[in-house]
């Protein structure tokens, strides 16, 4: 089990595109909490790697690059900027190729266990809303709310080519659909950490829901569990 909790934490996990990042935005803003994209780290190991030329599939000489990494997450209204070494990568990091990257080099366990204290180190008071793929299941095991956020893989796909249009970046819906169906594979099947549900979280089939649709029902969950007051959340 992880070390007791400084702040209360709820987790989201889940595949690409159940919509985890633009809910957990929406929550952590409304809650007042602090964020955590835990998907985004491996993304920005990623970059970093590529850009000093750091093999892969090394799990070493990866491991090695987490404690040099200088991160930073910012919230600005429902819009999230990530940060490398000072430096905007917030588009960077949203690329298809940085994601296929990113689900490379996070199949290795001594990756994996580097970034743990790194993302632990998020849940400070008031309280953490953090979102990936093993948030529930092994960063934050005791988390007082656990969910699992999914959806149809046709409307994952959709809505990824939607946010990668809106981001400017040119992307086959096709293509996308197929590039998540080999990563929900690979997440699944990984030794370490796969991807799944904990055995105590809410699940959530996102498909036929808006964002703040969900949002509102975690919320509701926050507050059934006593972690917030209620005061200011959405109804």
């Amino acid at each position: 089990m992880s070390a007791p909790l400084p702040a209360p934490v709820v987790t989201l996990d889940g595949p690409g595109g159940a919509g985890k990042g633009t809910v957990s935005v929406l929550l952590a803003r409304q809650l007042g909490w602090h964020y955590l994209d835990s998907g985004a780290l491996y993304r920005l190991l990623a970059l970093a790697a590529q850009r000093d030329g750091v093999d892969l599939d090394n799990d070493a000489a990866l491991s090695a690059c987490v404690p040099t990494l200088r991160i930073a997450f910012q919230l600005h209204d429902d819009r999230l900027q990530v940060l490398l070494d000072g430096a905007d990568v917030s588009r960077a990091i949203r690329e298809e190729s940085c994601a296929r990257n990113a689900s490379r080099l996070a199949v290795h366990a001594g990756v994996r266990a580097r970034l743990l204290p790194l993302q632990r180190a998020f849940a400070r008071a008031p309280g953490l809303v953090a979102e990936g793929r093993d948030m529930g299941t092994v960063v934050f095991q005791d988390a007082p709310l656990k969910v699992f956020l999914t959806a149809s893989a046709e409307q994952r796909a959709h809505r990824r080519w939607l946010q990668l249009s809106a981001a400017g970046v040119n992307a086959s819906l096709d293509d996308i659909l197929d590039d998540l169906r080999r990563r929900d594979a690979q997440d699944a099947q990984r030794v370490a950490a796969p991807l799944r549900p904990a055995d105590d979280a809410v699940v959530i089939d996102s498909s036929d829901l808006t964002a703040q649709q969900v949002c509102a029902r975690i919320a509701g969950y926050c507050k059934e569990r006593g972690l917030t007051d209620g005061a200011g959340l959405p109804e």
